[in-house]
């Protein structure tokens, strides 16, 4: 019993040490406080946004492209729609379709680099040139080819074609950083205990690129964000539903909003949109980076 009491009051203080830590963190670069508080707020306006308006946005045909004002602060778009609420109610697609590539691109990348690189032999080698090979695959162009028999109608959908596509990169960061773990004390005396593969990648080598992963889910969300509001933007996907790219395309091409003025709020709200997005993954990556690196505390 008081050795059970005991290990509960240790986990109890390592928790406390360790949001300590992640508090003096955040103060000492109070923009990191800034990127969690810009990402709680994609996250909210992503799942709860759409619900303070109505569906369909309501339209007003005496205010068709109209400059930002008290009313609409971004403006109105070419069917007399408020610009924040297209942002807002575009936000869902965007990204649940990022949040899908994220966790598709980081699980099998995850799962390929960690199997590859501690299994080694023929299986490091099939799995590295299969990597070689979707690396050598230009995203883009098959993405317009696979858009010609594939519309896209959902989210899900989206996200899942750009996670097939995108695993690449991390399975082979992973894999290095797997190289480099698995000649570490801990791993050796796990074989020498005879313990299997899958215990010693699953409860040892994991839990310890963990951080890695996370921050390359982070990364991989901004990726995805970025390759459907391109594939949107050129116009080569449907206008299944309103989202980020949608709008660019529209404001620039049918509004004009490159030449006409009073289009330019039309333009710069999905562009503010992914701007503060990024920001805000970028200022959390960097906060994750120095809470799990101890040599960046120390500094």
């Amino acid at each position: 019993m008081s050795v059970l009491l005991e290990s509960t009051a240790t986990s109890a203080a390592m928790r406390r040490n360790f949001w300590s830590g992640v508090w003096r963190v955040m103060k000492r670069k109070p923009s990191r406080l800034v990127g969690v508080v810009l990402m709680a707020g994609f996250v909210f306006m992503g799942l709860f946004g759409p619900l303070f308006y109505g569906d369909p946005l309501p339209r007003d045909p005496s205010m068709l492209t109209r400059p930002p004002s008290w009313q609409h602060w971004l403006g109105t778009d070419d069917q007399g729609r408020d610009v924040i609420a297209l942002v807002v109610t575009g936000s869902r697609y965007v990204l649940l379709a990022a949040l899908v590539t994220a966790v598709i691109t980081v699980v099998l990348g995850t799962a390929i680099g960690l199997f590859s690189g501690f299994k080694r032999g023929r299986w490091d080698t099939v799995l590295m040139r299969l990597t070689d090979m979707k690396l050598t695959i230009p995203g883009l162009p098959l993405l317009l080819v696979l858009s010609t028999v594939w519309k896209f109608n959902s989210a899900v959908q989206m996200g899942l074609v750009l996670g097939l596509l995108s695993w690449g990169g991390v399975a082979r960061a992973v894999r290095a950083q797997t190289l480099s773990l698995r000649e570490r004390g801990f791993i050796e005396a796990a074989r020498g205990l005879g313990l299997s593969t899958t215990h010693i990648v699953g409860k040892e080598l994991l839990p310890s690129m963990a951080p890695y992963i996370a921050m390359n889910m982070l990364i991989a969300i901004t990726g995805g964000v970025y390759s459907q509001v391109g594939l949107f933007f050129l116009g080569v996907l449907p206008y299944e539903s309103n989202n980020w790219g949608q709008m660019l395309n529209t404001a620039v091409f049918r509004s004009g909003a490159l030449t006409v003025p009073s289009a330019l709020g039309f333009l710069l709200g999905p562009l503010l949109a992914i701007l503060l997005l990024t920001l805000a993954i970028v200022l959390v990556v960097d906060a994750m980076d120095e809470i799990f690196n101890p040599r960046l505390r120390e500094e």
